[in-house]
This record gives structure tokens, sequence and C-alpha cells, in this order.
């Protein structure tokens, strides 16, 4: 091995760690924000970036001046209501979004010291994900503002999704200096399998937002003694969203027998094709229970976040089968 590479596999492997680091924890929010959304607990905190006009919310409405309606309540048309579970969940997501922040300039700090002279395209997209990071906190205050409108939270989402794939991308790309990723024939038609894949995900995501505003405006109406009656007045975006993933389910075996039928010798990507096809199987378990089990809330977030990493998946798959194309690294002339 080339000796002007040991320096980059020795800093890179903390980048490689951090990245992954952080990726997990983007997930892990986006976890928390389906809970923060499940149990309703998205106005816990009524004003931002404090709660309730502090920095450490309250624990007992004891804590809280007696007009504290009036003090909080004017753009909620009066209706706060003080709940110390749903306060702390919605804080608790506050918390883990400034912990990202920390995390993600972390990487950022490490691509400098790793990559500022043998991959500068791996230190931007660092500086880029840090960047949007400090965007999407700003954005979560006007979630807040807005009184949770469907169309920012669901581009507060979305914007979780992009920094995960510039991080994943800056992570493989890393990589691209001490593996090699087995030959897979045809790579070409696989490819757009796979993007085919990422692109009908993302679109099954964002469906699934809108059938949960659905979900919300007729718990409103039948309301939530009669949860296993829910799924029958869903209306059409439900039916879609279960067509969808029976294509998502059948597109992704596609791609898990193309990859390990062209590999004699199993890999990098084989590894990845068994998680997708794990992840992609339990999802379609949360999506069943939701349908036949009356809505149960613990699985609605489960639910997201588990179509969300499908989709990180995906795109790792992707990158690694244009391995040469999308990196184009400069470590041969190192």
């Amino acid at each position: 091995m080339n000796r002007c590479l040991k320096p980059i596999m020795t800093h890179g492997k903390v980048f490689r760690k951090l990245g992954f680091w952080t990726v997990g924890a983007i997930y892990f929010l986006i976890l928390v924000g389906g809970i923060v959304r499940a149990t309703g607990s998205g106005m816990g905190c009524p004003d931002w970036p404090k709660c309730f006009g502090t920095w450490i919310p309250p624990t007992d409405i004891s804590q809280l001046p007696s007009n504290y309606k009036e003090i909080y309540g004017a753009k909620l048309k009066g209706e706060v209501e003080f709940n110390a579970i749903k306060t702390w969940i919605e804080y608790v997501n506050r918390l883990v979004g400034v912990a990202i922040g920390f995390l993600v300039f972390g990487t950022f700090v490490s691509s400098l010291i790793s990559f500022r002279k043998k991959d500068k395209t791996i230190v931007f997209l660092s500086l880029l994900a840090t960047i949007l990071v400090a965007f999407e906190g700003w954005l979560g205050s006007k979630v807040v503002s807005s009184e949770l409108h469907p169309v920012m939270i669901t581009l507060h989402m979305i914007l979780s999704v992009i920094i995960v794939f510039i991080l994943l991308y800056a992570v493989a790309r890393s990589f691209n200096y001490v593996i090699e990723v087995e030959d897979v024939a045809d790579k070409s038609s696989l490819s757009f399998l796979v993007s085919a894949a990422i692109f009908l995900t993302i679109g099954q995501v964002l469906l699934g937002t809108q059938v949960r505003e659905v979900v919300d405006q007729v718990a409103s109406v039948i309301g939530d003694a009669l949860r296993s009656e829910w799924v029958a007045n869903l209306g059409g975006k439900f039916q879609m969203h279960a067509f969808f993933s029976i294509v998502i389910v059948i597109i992704n075996l596609l791609i898990y027998y193309r990859i390990n039928k062209s590999i004699n010798e199993k890999g990098l990507l084989s590894k990845f094709s068994n998680w997708l096809l794990i992840t992609i199987g339990i999802e379609l378990i949360s999506g069943l229970s939701l349908a036949y089990l009356g809505f149960p809330r613990l699985m609605q977030p489960i639910h997201l976040t588990l179509g969300t990493l499908a989709i990180g998946i995906q795109f790792v798959i992707f990158l690694f089968l244009n391995k040469e194309r999308v990196f184009r690294s400069n470590a041969s002339q190192v």
C-alpha cells in the first residue's frame, strides 16, 4: 500500500466512525420526531428555542404562572394545556437536534483534518451538512411558529433525509481509499433498478406523511376509542400507499436477488443488500400492524424511521455500484 495513504486511513477512520455515529443520530432524531408526532407532543413546548420561557422546561403546572394560557396560548387560540410528558418529549426532541448539530460540526472538523489536502469534496460535503443542520434548526422553529403546519413538518423531514444523503456520500467516498467493492454483472441496469427504488421509496415516505394527515383528521372525527375503524375511513391515499408498498417490496427483492446472484464471494454489497431486505421486511410488518391492529402509537414512528433507513441503504448501494464514476477520487495520485 502507498505509504502516503496511511495517514489518510488513520485520520479517515475517525471521520468514518464519527460520520456513522452522526447518521445514526439523525435516524434516531427521525424516530424521536415520529414519537413526537404520534403522541401529539409537537406543541408540548409552545415557544422556541425556550420551552415555556425557560431553558429547562417545567415538570409540574405549579411551576408555571397562573396565566400561562394567556401568555403562551395566544397563537393556539387559548387551547394550550400543560402536559409534562408531552413537554419533555418535545424537549428531548430538541436536545437530540442540538446534539446532532455538534456531531455534524465534529464531522466537518474531522474531514478538515483527514481530507483537506486529499479530497476537498469530502470537506465541502461535511461543511454543507453543517450548514443544512443549522438551517434545519431554524426550520424547526418555523414548525412551531406555524402551529405544526403539515407542509412545514414534511419539509423538516425531507431536509433530514437530504442531510443523511450528504453525509452518507461523504463517508462512502472516504471508504474509496481503503476498500474494494466486489464486481457486479451488468452494473448499469442494476444501478437503474436501485435508483428507481430510491425514488419510489422517497415517494412512498412522502405519501405516508399525507396518509398521516388523513389519519389525524379521521381520529379527530371518530375518536381514539374507535382506532380499529380508522383504516376503513382513510380513503384513496391509504390504498395507494398500500399498493406502492407491494411494489417497493418487489423491487427490493429484485435488488437483493440481482446482487447476490452475480457475486461469488460475498462482500460489502451483499451485506448491504441483506440489511436492505431485513429493513424492508420489518417495515412491511410494521405497516401491516398499523393497518390491522388499530394504529398502535409505537409503530407509527418505527414505520417512518424504517422507511427513511431503507432509503439510506439503497443510496449506499447505489454509491458503491457506481464507485468509479461518482467518487472520482485522486487516491492514485497521492
